[in-house]
């Protein structure tokens, strides 16, 4: 699936990367602890993180991540939006909390295997 009709489907928010939704979504990873992500998200995935500082663009980079959902309303500090555009790492926002978001992302076949 694209991140694009994810974005679509469950009406996330783009702050970053509105350009960069034709990428192939590969699965989904939910965590708040960036040692985590970078030990144990594969390429492409679909992180969900409460996180909103610029240290999380550091890690979707180097994983080589499809994109950033933030849960529960939360909003990117400015330095990591700029940070993502700069990475091309596209950041999206929703206000349901990581629990519903991941059981949507679930329904449409996005799976964490």
């Amino acid at each position: 699936m694209r991140l694009k009709e994810v974005v679509n489907r469950l009406d996330l928010t783009v702050k970053s990367g509105a350009g960069l939704l034709d990428r192939e979504i590969t699965g989904g990873y939910v965590s708040d602890l960036m040692s985590d992500v970078m030990a144990n998200a594969r390429e492409g995935v679909l992180w969900v993180t409460l996180q909103i500082h610029p240290n999380i663009v550091a890690v979707a980079v180097m994983k080589s991540l499809a994109g950033i959902v933030l849960v529960n309303g939360r909003e990117p500090e400015k330095a990591t939006v700029e940070k993502a555009r700069a990475g091309e790492i596209p950041i999206m926002v929703t206000d349901l909390p990581a629990f519903e978001l991941a059981g949507k992302l679930f329904a449409l076949g996005i799976s964490g295997r």
